[in-house]
């Protein structure tokens, strides 16, 4: 259960985020080696250790994800105050689609995924609730799906294969906003952190996608 992974991923304790023009830095890989997993993110299988990977291009260090027949997140502890910094932002890159998915149940898969978690409890159990931000090869873009008994809620951002899979795409997210509407609750809970999810276990096939840049930011 996706809410369950992301729980057990964000207890593992925070690593400080820095700050630039009007935005706090939650990772942008300079302080992790080319060719090691990322420094301060956690995965809850091994084998997640082996999908992501730090590359470096030029002067940017970003997250390579490569995923054949696993579902495995790898998420990193940032709390931040959603008054402040609403916005999220992040640059990505779709490289191959996992064969067949469409995000839809049993063939859930995607070649980028990005969540912002936040804590949630339901009776006794303690869980989270997630906004999941997708780039799907078939699901149209602004289509809003959701997982994990309505704990994730997923929104596409891009959707088909881009004409230059070497050039990356910007995304800015207003998180206070989405999570506002989505769970209908006008005062979101202090996130717990992010995530990211190359999978292609659903289809038992090959994802693979790169991301960079993890800002919160104000507007």
């Amino acid at each position: 259960m996706i809410a369950g992974v992301l729980l057990a991923l964000l207890l593992a304790g925070p690593v400080p985020a820095s700050a630039r023009d009007g935005c706090i830095v939650f990772d942008d890989f300079a302080g992790s080696a080319a060719g090691a997993f990322p420094n301060g993110w956690k995965v809850r299988e091994e084998s997640g250790r082996a999908v992501y990977t730090v590359r470096a291009e030029g002067d940017r260090r970003y997250l390579h994800a490569a995923a054949r027949n696993l579902g495995v997140q790898a998420a990193l502890e940032r709390g931040w105050d959603l008054t402040a910094y609403p916005v999220l932002h992040w640059k990505w890159r779709s490289r191959q689609f996992p064969l067949g998915a469409d995000e839809q149940a049993g063939r859930n898969d995607s070649a980028v995924g990005v969540y912002a978690v936040f804590p949630y409890r339901a009776l006794v159990v303690r869980t989270v609730k997630a906004l999941k931000y997708i780039w799907s090869e078939k699901v149209p873009k602004g289509t809003m799906l959701e997982a994990s008994h309505g704990l994730t809620k997923m929104l596409v951002l891009e959707s088909g294969a881009p004409p230059d899979r070497d050039r990356w795409v910007e995304e800015r997210v207003n998180v206070a906003a989405d999570y506002a509407r989505r769970f209908n609750d006008p005062t979101p809970p202090k996130p717990l952190g992010i995530a990211v999810l190359t999978d292609s276990d659903d289809t038992q096939s090959y994802a693979e996608g790169d991301y960079a840049d993890f800002e919160a930011c104000r507007d």
